[in-house]
């Protein structure tokens, strides 16, 4: 029976090998202290934290999430170790929440290996906290125990480590803060959330089960009252239920979250029903539906799946529609994963224990019943580890057939190059929803990939990793990846110019050196550059001056209240400077402008571009660390770099080339240059 402690209670614990699970509302830290007998921790050393993930006994997540999983061993633990304190704290310099008063209660749960909970606790009462300490794990007469402690910090993880003695606490706090905003710089961005759709039979992944594995599934979250990713907020987990070794049952419904919300609405009401739950969402945020999708497909059979369908999400538009179903399936995919991964965890940790009780008894090491123990314990394994992949191939084989009724129906905007869509591409008259910068994937589906799409306009710059760091292949030859890079970085732009009306976006050209001639033909060509590509330091000095200026004005107008008071000649369109092998041609002050643009620009409309390799830069030191975790790393060649902030699955991203010999985007562009044209007579 789960023990529900409250602030200062304690329980035993029946097990040595355990996992603490933690479920927050947005992204938190997870760590871990060590401690003597007076809880004194004595070095950075006996810290677990996401830059120095695992020790001796313990292991907690490399990055910031809204679930977690910490592994713990207690006799793996050194004999001094005597105390194991669960530290949890927000992402400082996040564009998240600053205090734990402005989320909700995380949940701390204390688990066997085979997600049997031993006891939890929900941390209340946080006000201006912003690091907090969860539960500690300490040792009493030879036995272990668990206390919950909910002490919390107002001055972060530097008060928490100077509390608990440890010379070096702000050194740790900001080099812990460091490795987070690395990781989530390589985040995948979240989906919006999205209302529920109850008339839609979906099929979501079943949890990949034994005959023996306890089954602890949740109810699927209301993320209703969440802001939207644009709004420049940490997301929190799109999946319905917290990450743990047993998600939610097959026959339940995928979770559709709210649209985005529309500040322009008026109130709703948010009183609570007499004996129902507590309705947390925001009094001023829209929370009514959009309409359903009309019906275009059957109900499929009790125990049969669904039917796949095209725009079967629900969204005001078609195009909200398919936006939200790909996102749908993004998170179909990430569950089921984890599913799978998880059941096969639990099968090889099961065996391990197995083996450990029969190596255990000196009986049973000589005598034939050790080896049939053995055999039985291997078997067992097999078992799960089938039964767990059966579960995964039958959901991915809807994911399967999802994407190929999905995928003919996206509009140009979310299609690959491939798409037959493209063929009657016509200019739009309104900007979309998204933008499509590629596919994801992971190494248990390779063949179910997911569209990259990335809310518009842009809210970070885009780097293109042409080095050798972005390439899977160690021998991949560094001149085909720069051109690969810039190529990529050209069939993105065209992209761009693709989805905006004709005047609405304009696209600058740096390549000091003119290395880039080649690649950057087919948009020189069509004659949709703002001007030719800037070379040399005078070229690179003009544009960059240019562009600074323009932020400068939008900035002044907007922060004075009167943005129609713009100089006449200033082009009011988005722009985006794509920078071309990074930083040859740039001095001291180019390098300033340009990380100035990077931070400012997005909002008042400009946006960067880089191809670059981060080593060439090297010389500038941790100077251009902050240009760096300020854009979005893509690759010209697939790379598993890009990660999910709610899971944690290391997703494979692929850039969406044009196909061998196709002149797809060359006929777009001219159909872009010609509506310029007409637009500007």
């Amino acid at each position: 029976m789960t023990a529900e402690l409250v602030r200062g209670q304690n329980h035993p614990l029946p097990e040595v090998r355990l996992e603490i699970r933690v479920s927050a509302g947005t992204p938190i830290v997870a760590g871990a202290t060590l401690g003597d007998e007076h809880g004194r921790v004595h070095g950075v050393e006996w810290v677990a934290h996401p830059g120095a993930p695992t020790l001796p006994g313990i292991e907690v997540s490399k990055q910031a999430a809204a679930d977690h999983r910490l592994a713990v061993d207690l006799d793996a633990l050194a004999p001094s170790v005597h105390r194991v304190t669960v530290l949890l704290a927000l992402p400082s310099g996040s564009g998240g929440p600053a205090r734990f008063g402005a989320v909700a209660a995380p949940f701390v749960a204390v688990t066997g290996l085979d997600g049997t909970e031993v006891a939890s606790y929900t941390l209340t009462d946080l006000e201006a906290e912003s690091a907090v300490i969860a539960l500690e794990l300490y040792r009493r007469q030879g036995a272990w125990k668990v206390r919950a402690v909910g002490q919390g910090y107002a001055g972060g993880l530097a008060e928490l480590f100077t509390d608990q003695g440890l010379p070096q606490a702000r050194q740790l706090a900001d080099g812990i803060h460091e490795a987070v905003a690395q990781g989530l710089a390589r985040s995948v961005a979240a989906p919006p959330p999205r209302l529920p759709d109850t008339d839609r039979p979906r099929q979501t992944p079943a949890p990949a089960q034994g005959p023996d594995q306890t089954h602890g599934g949740t109810t699927p979250q209301d993320l209703s009252g969440n802001t939207s990713p644009q709004q420049g907020h940490q997301p929190t987990s799109p999946y319905g239920s917290p990450h743990d070794a047993t998600p939610p049952d097959h026959a339940s419904a995928r979770h559709d979250g709210p649209a985005p919300a529309d500040p322009s609405t008026g109130p709703q009401s948010a009183a609570p029903t007499a004996g129902g739950p507590v309705n947390y969402s925001h009094p001023g945020r829209q929370t009514t539906a959009p309409p359903p999708p009309p019906p275009t497909a059957p109900r499929a059979q009790p125990g049969q799946p669904a039917q796949p369908v095209a725009g079967d999400a629900t969204g005001w538009s078609m195009e909200e529609r398919l936006y939200n179903q790909v996102w749908g399936m993004f998170e179909d995919l990430a569950r089921t994963t984890a599913a799978y991964r998880s059941a096969v965890d639990f099968a090889e940790s099961r065996m391990e224990q197995e083996l450990d009780k029969v190596l255990s008894d000196p009986r049973s090491r000589v005598s034939g019943q050790g080896d049939a123990a053995r055999e039985a314990a291997r078997a067992k394994h097999a078992q799960l580890v089938d039964q767990a992949r059966a579960a995964l191939d039958r959901d991915l084989a809807q994911l399967r057939a999802e994407s190929d009724v999905v995928e003919p129906a996206l509009p140009p905007a979310y299609a690959s190059w491939d798409n037959p869509v493209w063929h009657g591409y016509r200019v739009p008259m309104e900007i979309p929803m998204a933008l499509r910068l590629g596919d994801l994937h992971l190494p248990e589906s390779e063949d179910v990939r997911i569209p990259l799409l990335v809310r518009l306009p842009l809210e970070r710059g885009l780097w293109i990793d042409s080095g050798r760091s972005g390439s899977r292949d160690p021998l991949a030859d560094s001149d085909e990846l720069r051109r690969l890079a810039l190529d990529t970085a050209v069939a993105l732009a065209a992209r761009l110019l693709a989805v905006y009306p004709p005047g609405e976006f304009a696209v600058h050209v740096v390549d000091p050196a003119g290395a880039g001639s080649s690649a950057l033909a087919p948009l020189v060509g069509a004659g949709v550059l703002a001007g030719p590509p800037a070379a040399g330091a005078v070229g690179v000095a003009d544009i960059l001056g240019r562009l600074t200026q323009r932020v400068d004005l939008v900035q002044m107008a907007v922060r004075g209240g009167a943005p129609d008071a713009l100089p006449p000649g200033l082009d009011t369109a988005e722009q985006l400077l794509i920078v071309n092998d990074f930083p040859h041609g740039f001095d001291d002050r180019a390098v300033t402008q340009l990380r100035y643009l990077a931070d400012e620009g997005p909002a008042v409309g400009v946006h960067l571009m880089m191809v670059a390799d981060r080593h060439d830069a090297a010389a500038y030191g941790p100077l251009l660390d902050p240009l760096w975790r300020s854009l979005m790393r893509l690759t010209p060649t697939p790379d598993d770099h890009l990660a999910d902030p709610w899971v944690g699955h290391a997703w494979t991203y692929e850039p969406s080339s044009l196909p061998p010999g196709s002149r797809v985007m060359h006929d777009v562009l001219a159909r872009v240059a010609e509506a310029r044209r007409s637009w500007n007579r």
